[in-house]
């Protein structure tokens, strides 16, 4: 065992954005010592869709980011399609638990991966495998709107960038590392469920599907979205993101939560912060 600080982690259903403290084990990526501790990842595939989608989902693929370069990106999309292939498919049934790393393996030049963008320490740099964490966003996104509970989640804790036609609450994605940072979702339903993920030219797309209907509409919303100035002069982004869950059939409101409690320090210039949207 080995203690790790890590910037946003799953606690009890809400992701806080401070620093905490995580005991990960040196071996948590060991499929055989995981089995002995009760973890059942899930392995079996199937390009046959089930029938229901619970959610769907497309994201662009390429972004134009300020002080990155674009070829990071292109290369992003290879890097994409390499763990497209080894996700597309996967089959998770009752008790079994997704976890991104296990299914996609280390992401080394040898098979095939381009340099992409990483961030280490909220600071953007070139790594074999960059931009993976677009995968993770996208899944994480479809599990945010299901009853399947997100077992292991790392948060970046910082605004890196300002917003380029966001469509998503801020804050609502993830941070992997190979043998650190793990996704992990369990499905805790009576139902097998399984992932679908593909690519074109322009997006990402990404489907859940069941073999039932789901019963419940999960909607996902962002409250009191503002930037502030500290005592010091430094700007943080802050907002609350809720999930509201409604009865289809009824369309009555059955739970409000609060799933994330953004204060996040702004790391770019401050001079793309939307006057508008600063709080004195």
């Amino acid at each position: 065992m080995n203690m790790k600080f890590v910037k946003g982690l799953v606690i009890g259903g809400l992701v806080t954005t401070g620093m905490v403290m995580l005991w990960q084990n040196d071996n948590m990526f060991n499929t055989n010592k995981m089995m002995k501790k009760g973890k059942k990842f899930a392995k079996k595939k199937s390009k046959e869709n089930f029938e229901y989608i619970w959610k769907g989902d497309a994201k662009v693929l390429l972004r134009k980011l300020q002080g990155v370069d674009m070829q990071l990106q292109k290369n992003k999309v290879k890097n994409l399609l390499l763990a497209s292939k080894k996700i597309d498919g996967i089959i998770i049934k009752p008790g079994e638990e997704f976890s991104f790393w296990n299914l996609v393996g280390n992401a080394t030049k040898r098979k095939g991966y381009l340099e992409g963008l990483v961030i280490s320490n909220s600071q953007m740099k070139k790594g074999v495998g960059g931009g993976l964490c677009q995968m993770a966003n996208m899944i994480h996104w479809l599990v945010l709107h299901t009853p399947l509970e997100v077992t292991e989640l790392h948060h970046h804790s910082d605004a890196l960038f300002p917003d380029v036609k966001r469509r998503v609450p801020f804050g609502t994605g993830t941070s992997i590392s190979y043998k650190a940072l793990d996704y992990r979702f369990k499905n805790t339903t009576k139902y097998p469920i399984q992932i679908r993920v593909w690519l074109d030219d322009t997006f990402l797309y990404g489907e859940i599907r069941s073999t039932v209907p789901l019963k419940e509409k999960y909607k996902i919303i962002e409250e009191d979205n503002h930037y502030a100035k500290d005592e010091d002069g430094v700007f943080y982004r802050n907002s609350k993101v809720y999930r509201i869950i409604t009865n289809k059939e009824t369309n009555q409101e059955i739970k409000k939560e609060l799933i994330l409690n953004n204060h996040s320090k702004v790391m770019y210039d401050y001079n793309l912060i939307p006057k508008e949207e600063i709080k004195e």
